[in-house]
């Protein structure tokens, strides 16, 4: 009898929900006119491809998850949440507590407000999009959040959160906790960090999927496989937006722990600007003198819709990555163990698919200066990009182990999975040729 795989903490239906509310944006925003024309409304613009129609998509893809996760999985029961809802303690039992919460995530966010205001980079090119949406969002926040804070402390187990802890030390109480303070500033500086990143990036991929003209990429291999790629990294870039705003304990999706080690975070963040290493120009540039795979294969027809083939199907596999997460998409934090998906083959099927797309696409043993240097340089280049991505991906492993679901996981995946099988096989035959080769004996 075979092992069982250990349950995901997300189902697949609640991704398959997201992207069937994402599709349903797109297809209202492509048919925009037409569809208010019908409704009586005249003068609207043809297709809503503007950034704000982008943030209205964000709303589709999140919203058929959140009731998913809710009325389906029911995963606000879950003791991971933290929350007994028999408890309903009233308002005044919790106020104080609440009060001193308030604080702490009010001056958690002015400190991320001023952070954004001292870095000059957030106020230029796609982040002037990020810090609008912020400016818009304040207020409401603010005022939300006290109907939130108090609303969960009637029902939280344990109310004295990270939140609570960095109140009470700005109060100068006496009894907070330097680990909790530490676990709630790294849970904020992760969404601070990458939130403002991804809504930058939103805009961009919606409005070329939106404008797209369908009947004309089908026509040749390179546009229907660029017009794929575009569509898979929007639905990247989307699902992984909506798991930065949704950190809620009521769905399950807040962060148990943010990546306490530092290893971790220096790896993640050379791969995002404004630290990444490997844009144009940056010192892990495999760029130059390069040109892509339809450069490479022009004129080869057959060639060229293999090649595109293989690049949509890592590209799929990446945004699969993503979508299995469906609300809990995050880096650098651990919000519930996933084996579902593209993680029952492998622990880390983003990084993989994404650095195999990069070695096919770009091609880096190929240059058109025909340099044998400039070979060299971008392929051992392109090597030390992926070494960094294991790097990241081991880091990553190291903070989930303390975690015995994760624990349990890894090992199934040793004994299971497709992927470490087909490794450990490999590894095997090496080390299989290599005992031969110490066992033949010297001629005399």
């Amino acid at each position: 009898m075979s092992e069982s795989r250990p349950v995901s903490a997300v189902s697949t239906a609640v991704g398959l929900c997201g992207l069937l509310g994402l599709a349903l944006a797109i297809l209202i925003a492509r048919n925009f006119g037409y569809i208010m024309e019908n409704l009586g409304f005249s003068g609207w613009p043809e297709r809503a491809d503007g950034a704000y129609s982008a943030m209205v998509a964000l709303a589709f893809c999140g919203l058929p998850m959140v009731l998913w996760s809710v009325i389906v999985d029911k995963v606000h029961k879950r003791p991971s949440t933290g929350i007994d809802w028999s408890l309903k303690r009233p308002v005044a039992d919790v106020l104080d507590i609440s009060i001193v919460k308030i604080a702490g995530l009010w001056a958690t966010w002015g400190v991320i407000a001023a952070i954004y205001g001292l870095c000059r980079f957030y106020w230029d090119g796609n982040y002037l999009f990020s810090m609008e949406m912020f400016e818009v969002a304040a207020i409401p926040l603010v005022l939300l959040s006290v109907v939130y804070v108090v609303w969960l402390d009637r029902y939280l187990v344990n109310p004295r959160d990270g939140s609570w802890h960095f109140g009470a030390w700005i109060a100068g109480r006496d009894d907070w906790d330097k680990d909790e303070i530490f676990h709630h500033l790294r849970a904020w500086a992760v969404k601070g960090f990458f939130l403002a990143f991804m809504i930058s990036i939103v805009p961009g991929g919606f409005r070329d999927i939106v404008n797209m003209n369908f009947a004309e990429v089908v026509t040749n291999p390179v546009w229907l496989a660029n017009a794929l790629i575009t569509a898979m990294f929007l639905v990247d870039v989307q699902f992984a937006t909506v798991g930065y705003m949704l950190t809620m304990k009521p769905l399950d999706a807040h962060i148990r722990t943010a990546n306490p080690y530092l290893a971790g975070w220096v790896a993640a963040l050379m791969c995002y600007p404004p630290f990444i290493l490997m844009n144009n120009g940056g010192p892990l540039d495999y760029h130059i003198g390069t040109s892509d795979w339809a450069y490479w294969f022009e004129g080869q027809t057959l060639l060229l819709w293999i090649w595109g083939g293989l690049l949509v199907a890592l590209t799929g596999i990446y945004a699969w990555a993503t979508v299995a997460f469906g609300l809990r998409f995050s880096n650098l934090t651990h919000r519930g163990i996933l084996t579902h998906g593209p993680y029952a083959f492998t622990k880390h099927p983003a990084y993989l698919s994404k650095n195999s797309y990069w070695w096919l696409a770009t091609m880096p043993f190929l240059v058109t200066t025909g340099n044998l240097s400039d070979m060299i340089r971008n392929t051992a280049i392109l090597a030390l990009v992926s070494a960094i991505y294991y790097w990241r991906a081991k880091t990553e492993e190291k903070h989930l182990m303390s975690d015995p679901a994760y624990a349990e996981y890894a090992m199934w995946m040793e004994r299971h999975a497709l992927v470490p099988r087909f490794f450990a096989a490999l590894r095997g035959l090496a080390g299989n040729r290599l005992r031969k080769a110490q066992d033949v004996q010297p001629a005399e």
